[in-house]
């Protein structure tokens, strides 16, 4: 299998678009800014999803769906939150269309819509019209749904799986009675996100609240964590919204507290996308195609037989039986792949370029001296190890692999998360040694706008881990109390 892909530090960003290719993962579709997922790609999502949604449920959450369509009118009532999506909506008018006589399809003129419907950019509107007829007493909170859909913003210039203009993911939408309760909510869904992404993605976030000017449309306050890529940008890989009261004011959600006083709900939402995909990719793969962490990975081990003949395969597969069946036991994927219409040197860089974690490899000598090849994907080491207890050395080894790869990409932010004390050394940095720059801001908008448009840098986040810090704005020499983390971003 031929790998032909550019180098990273050649073109990222064309490494970025072979690799999605040459992986089998996604691919451009025929309608303008949507992809279509393959499966191998979509296995992977297909993992993510399984996992996500186990932890939401484990934390009493439940799915739900609510309609694809909203009618405009749904969006007017809450401004902040029409502001923020209105030039991403995608719009229905019409509900029909007729053959124009000459062979050609036209939209009927005749069938317009009574009111125009907006293609769901995201459901807040639709769904808390919809806990109006839920909600009446407090007996009837909490609230906590979840919901897997498709999600249409329209993006003008796209990338497979970072901005397309239909995207799978989820979003959370809960009703609570007290302020106390939606904040915790709000923050302990950003810790379910950041352990997925630590603890399965192998991707060290930092955990944090988006400043005004970042603020998701409609929010009080917005939590997020935060990646970095090998590129030096960031990336947001989950969201988590505290919004208050603003949607059950908007949609008159009220109910009957223990107290028998009429009061408004309080409400989150949260939510990640296929976004975790490019993640994934970014964050671990290498010039050799991608890399996946084991837990995560559709196939975690793959075993390619080197065989002379039908009958020697046949020796082989019997003894790739026996491991494929230990191997299962413990609940590792493992695929057998004895076809023959490709050479063993194929399916090596084939797996390789798939980001398989393990590779095993037998061949007659190997079935003589009771020895198997073993070839890890995170290093692109192999050596030959006997087959007793294979099952116990490679699920060692998936461990190992996972952990390995998360303290590689640890470490690369380590190294390039850099503070700076000066505008001048904040640019400096921002062109020579791309990453997170944590610098004091002087808290408005007005100075986080500037920067951002003369450097093309946003706050990504206020980590809340920051220790209180006395300094001077980088930009106004203003006073300020702690640092912010800065990058350019995807």
């Amino acid at each position: 299998m031929s790998k032909g892909l550019t180098s990273r530090s050649e073109d990222y960003s064309q490494w970025y678009n072979e690799l999605v290719a040459k992986a089998d993962l996604a691919e451009h579709s025929a309608v303008r800014g949507c992809m279509v997922i393959k499966p191998y790609g979509y296995s992977i999502w297909e993992k993510m999803q399984s996992v996500l949604d186990q932890k939401f449920k484990e934390t009493g959450h439940s799915n739900a769906y609510f309609p694809l369509f909203i009618p405009k009118s749904f969006f007017s009532k809450e401004a902040s939150h029409v502001d923020g999506f209105a030039t991403e909506c995608a719009v229905v008018t019409h509900y029909r269309l007729k053959n124009d006589g000459t062979g050609n399809i036209i939209v009927d003129e005749e069938a317009k819509l009574e009111e125009e419907l907006i293609v769901r950019p995201t459901s807040e509107t639709i769904i808390w019209n919809t806990y109006k007829g839920w909600i009446q007493s407090y007996r009837d909170l909490p609230i906590l749904v979840n919901q897997w859909a498709n999600v249409v913003r329209w993006e003008m210039r796209t990338r497979l799986f970072l901005r397309t203009a239909e995207f799978l993911g989820q979003e959370g939408q809960t009703a609570h009675a007290t302020k106390e309760e939606a904040v915790e909510e709000t923050e302990r869904m950003l810790e379910v996100y950041a352990d997925f992404a630590e603890n399965w993605l192998a991707l060290p976030v930092v955990r944090g609240k988006k400043t005004a000017n970042e603020r998701f449309a409609g929010a009080l306050e917005t939590y997020c964590i935060e990646a970095l890529m090998q590129d030096g940008k960031a990336l947001q890989a989950g969201k988590s919204h505290f919004l208050g009261q603003n949607f059950a004011k908007a949609f008159d959600v009220k109910f009957t507290s223990k107290e028998g006083k009429q009061e408004f709900v309080w409400a989150t939402s949260w939510g990640v996308s296929t976004r975790l995909m490019g993640a994934l990719i970014m964050a671990h793969s290498d010039d050799a195609g991608l890399v996946l962490p084991p837990k995560l990975a559709p196939i975690q081990v793959v075993i390619v037989p080197i065989n002379k003949g039908e009958e020697e395969l046949a020796r082989i597969t019997e003894v790739a039986d026996d491991i494929i069946a230990k191997l299962k036991a413990k609940g590792i994927s493992v695929k057998y792949d004895d076809r023959d219409t490709q050479r063993p040197g194929f399916k090596f860089a084939e797996y390789e370029m798939k980001g398989v974690p393990v590779r095993l490899a037998m061949g007659g000598r190997d079935l003589d001296n009771n020895t198997i090849e073993i070839a890890r994907r995170d290093t692109r080491t192999k050596e030959t190890i006997s087959r007793d207890h294979i099952e116990d050395v490679v699920e060692q080894l998936l461990e190992e692999i996972q952990n390995n790869i998360y303290q590689k990409a640890f470490q690369f932010r380590e190294e390039n998360t850099v503070k700076v004390d000066s505008y001048e050394e904040f640019k400096r940095v921002l062109d020579e040694q791309p990453g997170f720059v944590s610098a004091h801001w002087d808290g408005t908008p007005e100075t986080e706008q500037r920067i951002k448009e003369e450097t093309k840098a946003t706050i990504r986040c206020i980590p809340l881990n920051n220790e209180q810090e006395e300094g001077t704005c980088i930009l106004t020499g203003k006073p300020s109390t702690q640092r912010v983390l800065f990058a350019r971003a995807y």
